[in-house]
């Protein structure tokens, strides 16, 4: 049974090894990823058990919990938290809390949360340094930007770094061009099915992300549409959701 499952970690480590290398490599920083998919008749229920839950954080000053909120227009909410390393997800950073609320009110305000939506599940992404492009600095907190367009390109394992490829093309044009259009690239990474990269847009609002998108694709000209074009050949899967970070729904502890 050892060697079975020596074995199987094994293969797991090889099939995900393009994503892992990239990760050790370049020092991309983690975030895990919480998603609930909200059912439509229970966002506003939802929307005040996490508020309470926020509060009760706050009320506590517990240490162990950061996290950023975004919600799609979906009713899908990612609960994000960085992280430094896969050792984090050994803690249980829920053992304070649990202790000052109490057995009751604790499992209380989660039996509210599971009322609310019938899938939900926990991985992990990698914000991708070398291939964003934010040339006045990396940052995830765009301020006075709270919407959100997420570009997902799902890949198959033997497109992976020939999409890559392409994207790095994808920067280089931008920062020639000079693009006011700046985006975070992320891909995934353990507890997925399946590769992708996503692309992160931030905007005033929706309108104000029409507006950017448009003048950036006659800014790139020809020369963009192309380059859009091989990229996609790569694509096994193109999504787009729309939404929005909900900074109310955060909480970081007061140091």
């Amino acid at each position: 049974m050892r060697t079975l499952r020596n074995t199987m970690i094994l293969a797991f480590l090889i099939l995900q090894a393009p994503f892992i290398i990239q990760a050790q490599e370049e020092k991309n920083q983690a975030y895990y990823i919480h998603e609930d998919q909200v059912k439509p008749s229970m966002i506003q229920e939802y929307e005040m058990v996490s508020k309470d839950f926020m509060e009760a954080c706050k009320e506590h000053n517990i240490q162990e919990l950061k996290w950023q909120v975004a919600s799609t227009s979906t009713g899908r909410y990612f609960t994000i938290s960085p992280i430094e390393n896969m050792a984090e997800l050994d803690k249980n950073v829920m053992a304070t809390l649990y202790e000052k609320m109490g057995e009751e009110a604790f499992g209380e305000m989660f039996t509210r949360f599971n009322k609310c939506y019938d899938k939900h599940g926990d991985y992990i992404i990698y914000l991708n340094k070398e291939l964003t492009y934010m040339p006045e600095g990396i940052s995830t907190t765009t301020e006075g930007q709270n919407y959100r367009k997420w570009h997902f390109m799902n890949v198959t394992p033997n497109n992976i770094q020939n999409l890559k490829g392409k994207l790095k093309e994808l920067k280089a044009l931008y920062t020639k061009k000079g693009s006011k259009e700046y985006y975070r690239i992320y891909h995934s990474g353990f507890g997925t099915m399946g590769d992708y990269y996503l692309a992160v847009v931030s905007a005033i609002d929706a309108e104000d992300y029409a507006k950017k998108s448009k003048e950036n694709e006659v800014l790139l000209g020809e020369e963009g549409e192309k380059l859009f074009q091989e990229l996609f050949g790569y694509v096994d899967e193109y999504k787009t959701e729309s939404g929005g970070m909900r900074p109310e729904l955060g909480y970081a502890p007061e140091q």
